[in-house]
């Protein structure tokens, strides 16, 4: 794990208030989630949160929108709306031939290969990918400290079951 700059790290910074420098560390997360989906659609053509489900459906082949919708964290509606998308977009084939034939079984088609092949990895973005490799004490202050910071904004909780690429 890399060496973490301390907030006043350079001349500049020694003179800001804790709540600028914060702002500070905030745009940097923020623009290193934004530069990652731009190059995601740059390469692959479509949008992250739409990937993100492309490798979740290669990685398991036949699961169904729920799965999906639970393995993203986000709304039912949300990743009914994606795989809409994808198998519009022919990366996707949706199929009612399991036991129960109201579910849809989802594939990946030989067009969503190719395009989750052309996209840069972490998949599911780096964001949450750096979160995973920090440890359970680090996290749970994060967790702590922006449920704070979440109040304090009187802020709509509903808006975690949005994939940060689609805000």
């Amino acid at each position: 794990m890399s060496k973490v700059q301390p907030l006043v790290a350079s001349e500049t910074s020694k003179h800001m208030e804790p709540a600028a420098l914060v702002l500070r560390r905030f745009r940097v997360v923020f623009n290193a989630v934004k530069t990652h989906f731009q190059q995601i659609e740059k390469r692959a053509g479509i949008g992250g949160a739409q990937i993100w489900a492309l490798s979740l459906i290669e990685a398991n082949p036949g699961m169904g929108v729920n799965s999906l919708s639970r393995a993203m964290d986000v709304h039912q509606t949300t990743a009914s709306n994606l795989v809409k998308s994808l198998v519009a977009g022919e990366m996707v084939v949706a199929k009612k031939d399991g036991p129960d034939r109201r579910a849809v079984q989802l594939t990946l088609s030989a067009r969503g290969r190719r395009v989750l092949k052309k996209a840069p990895g972490p998949f599911a973005g780096v964001l949450p990918d750096a979160l995973a490799r920090l440890g359970d004490g680090t996290l749970a202050r994060l967790d702590r400290d922006l449920a704070l910071l979440i109040a304090e904004l009187a802020a709509d909780e509903r808006a975690a079951g949005i994939p940060l690429s689609q805000m």
